[in-house]
């Protein structure tokens, strides 16, 4: 396995310049976000990293695939749970292009959290309510229909992914995402979503963040063999800030310890790049290159087996 570097880590580099800094540090790899592309531009970023010679670890994200049931009779407007679900299905379909035209191994699916429930933004005060644009916004407390949307849309988007050469990679998020992020909590509950699907088509995200707590997680890596799409490492710092999104810090400064996950998941027969995802207000404030620097030092030395 080769250390990649996940383009959130180093966050005020562009997609050029997190490939110049890829090839200044010695790295094979980038895992790259579809908002960063889409600025640099999706034929110039498969440019850049074909002339730079480097692998696309990944391509995040795709997902937030569950969408608020449709209105209230006589309610109209983009918040309709068919307009809705339509435009996420949509949107997956262009990220499945996107990672097809980079080559990415695969493409990074956050599933989604509750219905209506929105990342960063307070709940409606009624469980059906108007959105400032005058349009009523349903949520919904629906936990196992949530996840009912996720493998319904799968069964539209892997088939789509595979005639792309594009394989679909499940992200279980830290069980506090649930309402917000992603209604898949654990490794065992993406991998019982991959199956019905070739291999190919769809696989899991290993997130050291995500998943370190989980007792059933060896068990659960062997069993996701190589449905293992990703390898994803940053530690779980203690204490959390405030907002938790932003508690993901570099490897040996938590609490993981890395070394068994990683042989566990060379052991299921994963062979592919190791991405360092940070999400760290301190770390991105820092520079970048002291970052990549730092960051294939506590590579070599934490995170190895």
């Amino acid at each position: 396995m080769s250390l990649s570097l996940n383009q959130r880590t180093t966050k005020r580099w562009s997609v050029a310049e997190a490939v110049e800094g890829c090839v200044r540090h010695g790295l094979e790899a980038v895992g790259l976000w579809r908002e960063e592309v889409a600025e640099q531009g999706l034929a110039e970023s498969v440019k850049l990293v074909r002339d730079a010679g480097l692998r696309v670890s990944s391509l995040c994200r795709g997902g937030f695939l569950t969408t608020p049931a449709d209105p209230a009779p006589g309610t109209t407007g983009p918040a309709q749970g068919g307009t809705a679900r339509r435009a996420a299905l949509d949107d997956n379909r262009r990220a499945i292009d996107e990672a097809a035209e980079l080559g990415a191994a695969c493409l990074v699916m956050v599933v989604g959290g509750l219905p209506g429930v929105r990342p960063g933004e307070p709940l409606p005060s009624e469980p059906l309510s108007a959105d400032p644009d005058g349009v009523r916004r349903p949520f919904s407390r629906d936990l196992a229909g949530a996840r009912e949307q996720v493998a319904e849309a799968l069964e539209v988007l892997a088939p789509y992914a595979g005639e792309r050469g594009v394989k679909l990679a499940l992200e279980p998020l830290h069980p506090v995402y649930c309402a917000d992020r992603a209604v898949l909590s654990t490794l065992a509950q993406a991998v019982d979503l991959c199956l019905p699907y070739p291999e190919e088509q769809v696989g899991v995200v290993v997130d050291t963040f995500h998943v370190w707590w989980d007792p059933r997680l060896f068990e659960e890596i062997a069993r996701a063999g190589r449905r293992i799409a990703s390898y994803q490492v940053c530690d779980f710092l203690q204490p959390l800030p405030a907002d938790v999104l932003l508690g993901r810090g570099m490897m040996g400064d938590g609490v993981i310890d890395f070394p068994p996950i990683t042989r566990a998941v060379a052991a299921a027969g994963y062979t592919g790049d190791v991405e360092v995802e940070i999400f760290n207000a301190d770390v991105w404030a820092a520079d970048p290159d002291e970052i990549v620097a730092t960051m294939k030092h506590r590579y070599a030395q934490v995170v190895s087996p």
